[in-house]
């Protein structure tokens, strides 16, 4: 039988998964080093809202002076970068873990920089018109309903203010997402997609023993509507693959928006 309060419960599951990731090292659990942070310094950085393509300079606004909220993008990789180029700061992130690698990177390169333990879809600790861009990459796909991301990015950016967002391509969980799943390419789920409803008990229970984070496939009438439905702008797109994934011989796996909330003359 399935636990009954799973995905009541889902944001203290996938805090826990994600403190247990950290500790195991996981790819996006690991600081920057020192040089990379020397060199955001002079101007110089590369950060990712997927996992292999760059975000474009071009997509930036002047970052000196920039209230930044990295929104569920602990790790200390980009919230340490970008504060380093000259921004102020804020991440925030669901894991205790993760942002505990935010602060050693702050701590050990002398940069200031904030962090907030929260639930991405909820940011009420935040005032309105608080922040001039939202640096938000691949994390929507582990809380099941995306809509208030974009309404609560919406009312915590000021006007002619930036969100820029990483998410999955739905396809990704059409086949499931073990590799010999998507080598096969036959059909098992349809979009969206739940871990907590289309895994078997058996199934669940080595996700929960190995720590390893639940995951939903949402629309792109949520990804990308839901951006538009929450007054935003779309102004850049690209899209990128996933190495490991045999999905990436056929299609892209993520895809990265650039969204501005529109000023209040327009």
């Amino acid at each position: 039988m399935k636990p009954i309060n799973l995905l009541k419960n889902i944001r203290s599951y996938n805090r826990r998964a994600w403190n247990h990731q950290a500790e195991l090292g996981n790819q996006w659990t690991i600081p920057v080093d020192p040089q990379v942070i020397a060199d955001a310094r002079i101007g110089v950085f590369s950060i990712l809202l997927t996992e292999q393509k760059p975000v474009p300079h071009d997509w930036f606004p002047p970052l000196a002076g920039l209230d930044v909220l990295c929104l569920a993008c602990g790790g200390g990789q980009q919230g340490p970068v970008l504060a380093a180029a000259g921004a102020r700061v804020t991440v925030l992130d669901n894991s205790p873990r993760q942002l505990e690698r935010d602060r050693l990177v702050a701590k050990r390169d002398g940069l200031s920089l904030n962090t907030i333990e929260g639930d991405m879809r909820d940011l009420s600790a935040i005032k309105d018109e608080s922040f001039d861009l939202i640096f938000h990459p691949v994390s929507n796909v582990f809380v099941p309903n995306i809509r208030p991301v974009w309404r609560e990015a919406y009312r915590v950016l000021r006007p002619g203010s930036t969100l820029m967002s990483g998410f999955m391509n739905p396809v990704y969980y059409l086949f499931g997402t073990q590799e010999e799943e998507q080598t096969a390419l036959v059909v098992k789920f349809s979009i969206p997609y739940s871990d907590p409803e289309s895994l078997s008990a058996e199934e669940l229970q080595v996700c929960e023993a190995d720590g390893i984070p639940l995951e939903f496939g949402h629309s792109l009438t949520d990804q990308i509507g839901g951006q538009l439905e929450a007054g935003f702008k779309l102004t850049g797109f690209y899209e990128d693959i996933m190495p490991e994934s045999p999905l990436s011989k056929y299609t892209s796996i993520y895809i990265a928006t650039r969204a501005i909330k529109p000023s209040s003359a327009t």
